[in-house]
Formats: C-alpha cells, structure tokens, sequence
C-alpha cells in the first residue's frame, strides 16, 4: 500500500529525510497546483527525477546543462531520435561529444534543480510507491541525499524568513520617493529587472510573480532585495476589491522592454 499525505504535513526535505534514513526504495510522486514530480529511489539514494510525469530526453538535458550547445542540439535529437537515454549516451561519448563524467555531472544538476523547485512546496499532495523502480533505459545515478537535504533545509528557512519580511503577496510596489539613491550604484540581476519593469501600485506582488514566471519563494527575494535597496517601498494595491484571479499582465517585446528599463533608470536618476 501506498504511503501518501499532504505536503502541509509533511514537507519535501522530511520525506527525503524519511527515505535517506531508512533507505527506501520506490518512486515519490508530487502534486500541487503548480509542479508536479517523480522521484525515483534505491536503497536511499536518487537514482532518477523528472519534473512532471514525461521525461526529459538526454539531449535537452545536456543543452540546459551547457554541455552540448543549444544549435547542436537539434541537430543531435534528429540524428539520434530512435536511440534510448542509455544508447545515446553511449554513442555521445563514443563520437566524443561528451565524457562519462559530463553526461553524469549534467544528469546530477538536472536532478537538483528538480528537487530545488520542489524545496518551499507548502501545499499539495505526495504518495510513496515501494519498490517502483527507475526506467531500464535510463542512465543508471546514485546520488546521496544528505547534500540535497542540507541545501534544501536553508532554502526553507530562508523562505520562512522572507515571509516574516512578506507576509503577503496581494499588496503593490511602488517606487520609493527618497534621496540618495544612486543608479551606478545598483547592480541588479535579470529577475529583479523583471520585477522592475512591473512596478505599480495597480499590480499586486502576486501578479508580478505570475506575470514574471516566478515562484513565491523567488518573488519574495526579489522583492526584499529590492526593498533593501531603497527602490521601491510595498503600498497597498489600488484596487483592493479585486476578487478575481490575478491578471497576468502581458509580457513586453525587447524593444519595449529596453525602452521601459531606460526610463526606470531616468525615473531613479531623478530621486
């Protein structure tokens, strides 16, 4: 029988914990409105992962990895399209491609950023199938666990942190009407710019995070880092009575975003 239960129980980093300590093998599964995973076990160790139920081909995980380039990519998927993970590797490494020790390396972060997503789930669900096992044609991993689980320990508290700092998501930004700021003197990063370029009292932090593709947790550290800079300061949104899912405010083409990017540093200058 299945273990299951709710990740508002029972969070990611004590189920791994959970696994680790009593080296279960089997495949856990998590649901929550916003990701999806499966998590393939032996003996305690992460053997396998993908996000969502449908795998991702080798190749695309060597792209995101930047051990094959992008343009070779596709290349390489056609040439090798009828060849399993396992094949594939074997020929990437034969034709010189690729190292043992890369394809491996590649799977390993592929793997973790999986599990890094997954860290500040806080609502959802979860179920343990014992001694479920990895696909055949998978290249077989064994990665410890107790790494994963100190990462993602910090990550945790971190996020409950910013909570305290941002308890809620549903108020606005605002840029901050005080002297002394000056523009040489920020350096941000392209998910701050992001947030940026949302920056209004009519969008609520919520929107921007929908709108920039961001997690709570990852909206949150933005939106501090951008508090402790002096940019903007949090105010209550402009129409409070809004009831209905938040609008995803539509994303703006390069131009535009290059524009509206030069005219927040104009708008800072000012300050």
């Amino acid at each position: 029988m299945a273990l299951k239960g709710n990740l508002s129980d029972f969070s990611i980093i004590q189920l791994l914990n959970l696994i680790n300590l009593a080296k279960k093998t089997g495949a856990l599964y998590i649901e929550s409105s916003t990701k999806s995973a499966r998590l393939v076990f032996r003996e305690g160790k992460l053997v396998y992962a993908t996000a969502g139920m449908d795998a991702v081909p080798l190749i695309k995980i060597m792209a995101r990895s930047k051990l094959i380039p992008s343009s070779m990519a596709a290349s390489l998927s056609e040439r090798y399209k009828n060849f399993n993970d396992m094949e594939l590797g074997i020929s990437l490494i034969n034709s010189g491609y690729l190292t043992q020790d890369q394809i491996f390396t590649g799977i390993a972060g592929f793997f973790k950023d999986i599990l890094r997503g997954l860290f500040t789930l806080t609502e959802g669900f979860f179920r343990f199938e014992t001694d479920e096992t990895a696909p055949a044609n998978a290249i077989p991993m064994r990665m410890a666990l107790e790494d994963i689980i100190i990462e993602g320990s910090r990550q945790m508290h971190e996020h409950e942190d910013l909570k305290n700092e941002i308890p809620s998501l549903d108020i606005a930004l605002k840029f901050a009407e005080r002297p002394g700021i000056n523009i040489r003197d920020i350096n941000l990063n392209a998910e701050e710019w992001r947030v940026v370029s949302y920056v209004n009292p009519n969008n609520s932090i919520k929107q921007i995070a929908a709108a920039a593709k961001l997690s709570d947790f990852q909206i949150r550290k933005v939106v501090y880092n951008l508090l402790q800079a002096g940019l903007v300061e949090m105010v209550r949104q402009n129409n409070p009575a809004l009831t209905a899912p938040p609008r995803v405010i539509p994303a703006r083409d390069p131009i535009e975003q290059r524009s509206l990017v030069n005219r927040v540093i104009d708008r800072i200058k000012t300050i």
